[in-house]
């Protein structure tokens, strides 16, 4: 996949499950944990954060992104995501649309890539342009 070896993918997807478990989801119980690649290669984790006002809650990708532009990252290669209830890993966790926006704002479309795992261990990975052909850019 591109000049993402096994290793970084591997790497990514074990630094999304640590951050899952990091995750604060008391109303939904749903879990979620991203690792996010800069071009610069650090790895910036996030967790989804839920508030009692729903609202306010924010997702793992959107933590993960938020965190590296707050230090200064504004190139990204690829981001790892997976979830499930009570922190067990389940389905493939794909990104919701406000996270696929904010993606968009700072990523490549066509190089950009989402990693997704489930807990039988199917990997798949898409473009950013996968899963937002469409992206709303100026």
């Amino acid at each position: 996949m591109s000049d993402l070896t096994d290793d970084i993918i591997e790497l990514l997807i074990s630094t999304a499950h640590g951050m899952q478990q990091r995750s604060y989801a008391p109303y939904s119980a749903f879990n979620v944990g991203a690792a996010l690649l800069s071009k610069s290669g650090k790895i910036y984790g996030g967790c989804n954060i839920e508030n009692a006002a729903y609202s306010p809650s924010n997702c793992a990708e959107r933590t993960a992104i938020f965190k590296a532009v707050s230090e200064g990252e504004r190139e990204f290669r690829a981001i790892a995501i997976v979830g499930g209830k009570k922190g067990e890993t389940g389905d493939l966790c794909f990104p919701c649309g406000v996270c696929r926006q904010v993606m968009a704002e700072f990523c490549d479309p066509d190089t950009f890539k989402i990693i997704m795992r489930d807990s039988g261990g199917q990997t798949v990975i898409k473009s950013l342009r996968d899963l937002l052909p469409e992206a709303f850019r100026l």
